[in-house]
């Protein structure tokens, strides 16, 4: 290890969502990180008892990270319009790939899937509310809002870089048809 200050539970936690990005749930794993870290399993072990203590707080700390972005719903309709654009049009994790690897580890992680679930919930609470507000009231755009947030990445190809057209088309289709 180079000559740094002492690593955080923040930096382990940091970089298990970047080992759970680019190689799965396997990949959280003391050693590994420790590796990926320049670091001792040693310090790990430090701030953590073992490693599902570490898997439970890697999933508060990207709970309380995706959870975070809601923003209060505002009071006047052009700005609950534009707040849902950009919550549609930019998602609601600040990491994508992040988003994408937890959501593949709930398949096959109940305490991911847990995780998740709050997650979506708290989001979907929070589109319905902003659709409220500017006057759609039918919950079910909530979920198709936020289903084409999170799919349309699943199926975009590498020319198709840019998902925001189509969410924005999608946005201005629901509110034209309010």
């Amino acid at each position: 290890m180079s000559k740094r200050s002492r690593l955080s539970p923040d930096d382990w936690l940091r970089a298990g969502l970047d080992a759970l990005s680019a190689a799965g749930p396997e990949a959280l794993k003391a050693e590994p990180l420790a590796r990926s870290l320049e670091t001792t399993k040693g310090s790990f072990y430090w701030h953590f008892p073992d490693v599902p203590a570490f898997r439970q707080a890697l999933l508060k700390f990207w709970g309380s990270e995706a959870g975070g972005l809601l923003a209060e719903t505002p009071s006047d309709r052009t700005e609950a319009v534009a707040q849902l654009h950009a919550l549609v049009r930019d998602g609601f994790s600040p990491e994508p790939a992040a988003e994408a690897a937890m959501r593949a580890w709930a398949r096959t992680d109940p305490s991911a899937a847990e995780t998740l679930a709050q997650i979506d919930a708290a989001r979907l609470d929070h589109l319905q509310e902003l659709l409220t507000r500017i006057g759609v009231t039918n919950p079910e755009i909530a979920r198709l809002l936020y289903a084409a947030q999170i799919g349309l990445p699943q199926i975009a190809g590498a020319e198709d870089s840019d998902d925001t057209a189509p969410l924005d088309t999608l946005v201005d289709l629901v509110l034209a048809l309010r």
